[in-house]
């Protein structure tokens, strides 16, 4: 059995990046976490109706997977570069150090929202061999509205070299997504159905299957 740890900076990030694998590692015995960074709140200009409908997406989401075990940060979003960023290492090691996953997914290093390149770099801090030795995989997640947004230079493209066979999994994946209404929207918005199901098919293609997601790995230890 193997311990998954998502790093998702946003409630939905983890759906969006990896749902599909998350899932397909739950039905091989996998224990799956999940770390989210950021949460709605009042001090951030978010009502009480929607904190209480963040609260409620996120409590379905963490039951629709079964995690073994659900952090959640509460930091403000959109506002993660003001933190320190040790002050962000240390709040990520902590719960690193507590799960010992053997396999972490972590945001883009390059997505174009500041909070996803403010946490990978924080997280990535986080999986020194000499401090970190139960990490064994480390990968980089591809996430619509930001991955595809970032800038068209060769060291800032997401360039896949792994792929992850979502075929049996495509329906609950989409199902979970549905669980944030506020964040789903019509094309050609990113975040929607068709786009996901598109992006997954493209994904698919690459490897030979129905749908996929991809990753870049950054480090593996066998």
């Amino acid at each position: 059995m193997n311990k998954i740890l998502v790093v998702g900076v946003h409630s939905d990030d983890e759906t969006l990046g990896c749902g599909g694998t998350l899932l397909k590692h739950k039905s091989n015995g996998d224990e799956i976490n999940w770390l989210l960074v950021t949460d709605a709140k009042k001090e951030d200009g978010y009502s009480s109706n929607a904190i209480d409908k963040s609260a409620i997406e996120i409590k379905k989401v963490a039951e629709a997977y079964s995690f073994k075990n659900i952090v959640n940060l509460k930091l403000s979003a959109a506002k993660l570069d003001q933190y320190s960023i040790s002050e962000l290492i240390n709040k990520i090691s902590n719960v690193i150090n507590a799960i010992q996953p053997d396999i972490i997914y972590l945001p883009f290093k390059s997505d174009v929202h500041s909070d996803h390149r403010v946490i990978f770099e924080a997280a990535y801090s986080c999986t020194k061999s000499f401090r970190y030795p139960f990490i064994k995989k480390i990968y980089m997640m591809e996430v619509l509205s930001e991955t595809e947004f970032a800038p068209s230079t060769k060291e800032d493209c997401f360039v896949p070299n792994t792929f992850v066979d979502i075929s049996r999994f495509m329906k609950e994946k989409i199902d979970i997504l549905k669980i944030y209404e506020d964040e789903i929207r019509n094309h050609p918005f990113p975040r929607n159905i068709k786009n996901i199901e598109a992006l997954a098919t493209l994904r698919g293609a690459t490897c030979g299957c129905e749908f996929a997601e991809s990753f870049v790995l950054l480090k593996s230890v066998e």
